[in-house]
């Protein structure tokens, strides 16, 4: 929020001095202060913590990138719709082995209702969400993630994974199941009748 705030303070500042230096007259000032706020202003369209998730996730360093994701703190202030469906897909996606399965699940469907462009997003949004059902025992609902995330991977990128869930599934608990294992402590070891 304080660089949205600096960055509109800065483009705001070099505007009135661009404008004010054609008025003026000082031509070779003006011409050259376009070049500044045009990078200012990229930043609004741009975010650089987006440009270096994206660096950082292609040079396969996943923890500079939950790194420079995670410090995107209010995306709807700094991103339009699409970029801010984007950046809380990767904040899910990159933080789901340290956030609880609850916000995992919110932000998935949170980017999933603000509209993801690509199939493949569609599609690994709600692999991803089936994984957190059958770990949380809502087996039916798993199901129809997948049968849907099969539907939206057109480019078949996901189409080992999704058959993998779909086998795994056959052996996933039910949720009375689950519920018994919690009731019981687990499974004990009866003591031995002499």
């Amino acid at each position: 929020m304080i660089g949205f705030v600096i960055r509109s303070i800065l483009a705001a500042g070099l505007l009135f001095l661009t404008i004010f230096s054609f008025y003026t007259g000082y031509w070779g000032w003006g011409i050259f202060l376009i070049f500044p706020l045009a990078i200012v202003i990229l930043t609004f369209i741009y975010n650089e913590n987006v440009a270096f998730m994206i660096n950082y996730m292609r040079s396969g360093n996943q923890e500079k990138a939950q790194r420079a994701i995670n410090r995107i703190t209010a995306p709807q202030f700094i991103l339009s719709k699409r970029q801010r469906a984007y950046v809380i897909y990767m904040q899910a996606l990159l933080n789901a082995q340290s956030f609880p399965h609850a916000k995992v699940e919110a932000l998935l469907r949170q980017a999933m209702q603000m509209g993801l462009k690509r199939g493949h997003d569609k599609a690994m949004a709600r692999m991803h969400l089936a994984g957190i059902c059958v770990q949380t025992g809502r087996r039916q609902e798993a199901v129809t993630l997948l049968a849907e995330a099969k539907k939206m991977d057109d480019s078949g990128m996901l189409k080992d994974q999704i058959k993998m869930m779909q086998a795994q599934l056959q052996n996933a608990p039910s949720k009375n199941q689950m519920r018994m294992a919690q009731m019981m402590g687990g499974r004990k070891k009866m003591p031995k009748m002499r």
